[in-house]
């Protein structure tokens, strides 16, 4: 653990990172690529749905490798795990771009580490397809012990780092179980987002007619202030923009419309009895 805290506060790598991150924004322009990269349309990011193509063809390689009279079968594995390679690099590199410094250092050299991983996966085929059979094995065995420090790499960032997480999320079990006066209907502005409180947690209450709905106010890709946001459309098709990353959210329900967040923002149950809006936890 001293380890990866030394590489999250690795200052060294940040030039390079600062660089490589303008080069993705500036190559992944188009806000349909990033949407479909970042896995708006999926409900949760993409990159680790595509990894599952070489990280399986590879380990599956290996056994295979183990056996005796395998060796074909093999080669046509580690050929569809090179080949599955490039799309989960490109979505990878697209969320990696919107991460924090910290990890976007230690992301780099998950980066970093794969990328020799797969150059020695196509080392390994090329030393298969020229019949250099016991090569071609040795180059593979290494290329999964070295994915394999990738792995744990990608391991932190998702679990002790939430890099992809809905950090949002956790809010709702702070938000009272019990329905909890918010605020007075008459006092909320019609088709115009206001922040409240439901205990200790912001929430980003909307009045659209006779109708409200809460959302945790903070956003759940990296937690800025949705409150701060600015509200695109109308009625029941309003949204809110997050003003740090631009991720965009239905009002009314918190279906997420464009990314970088890939995750619906979490919302409140609701109600508006006597003239007075509760909230309540899902």
């Amino acid at each position: 653990m001293q380890m990866m805290t030394r590489l999250e506060e690795a200052q060294a790598l940040d030039p390079v990172s600062d660089r490589l991150q303008g080069a993705v924004q500036a190559i992944a322009k188009p806000q349909w690529l990033r949407d479909v990269l970042h896995g708006t349309w999926l409900g949760h990011p993409l990159h680790p749905v595509l990894v599952q193509l070489p990280i399986g063809s590879f380990v599956s390689a290996a056994i295979l490798d183990l056996l005796p009279g395998r060796s074909r079968s093999a080669t046509v594995l580690i050929a569809a795990g090179v080949a599955g390679v490039a799309p989960a690099v490109a979505a990878g590199w697209l969320d990696w771009s919107q991460l924090t410094k910290d990890r976007r250092r230690v992301g780099l050299v998950h980066a970093t580490t794969n990328a020799i991983a797969v150059g020695l996966y196509a080392t390994s085929l090329v030393a298969r397809l020229r019949g250099r059979t016991a090569r071609g094995k040795a180059f593979g065995f290494a290329g999964l012990t070295v994915a394999g420090l990738g792995a744990y790499l990608g391991g932190h960032l998702s679990y002790a780092q939430s890099a992809g997480a809905n950090q949002a999320a956790p809010e709702i079990v702070r938000v009272p179980e019990d329905w909890t006066e918010v605020a007075s209907l008459a006092d909320l502005p019609d088709g115009r987002p206001v922040v409240r409180s439901a205990g200790e947690v912001p929430i980003l209450v909307y009045r659209y007619g006779d109708r409200v709905s809460a959302l945790i106010e903070r956003c759940g890709h990296e937690t800025g202030p949705l409150g701060e946001g600015e509200v695109t459309g109308e009625g029941a098709d309003a949204c809110v923009v997050c003003p740090w990353h631009g991720s965009v959210f239905r009002l009314t329900d918190g279906a997420v419309q464009h990314g970088p967040a890939a995750s619906a923002q979490p919302t409140l149950r609701s109600r508006v009895r006597d003239g007075r809006v509760e909230v309540s936890q899902p």
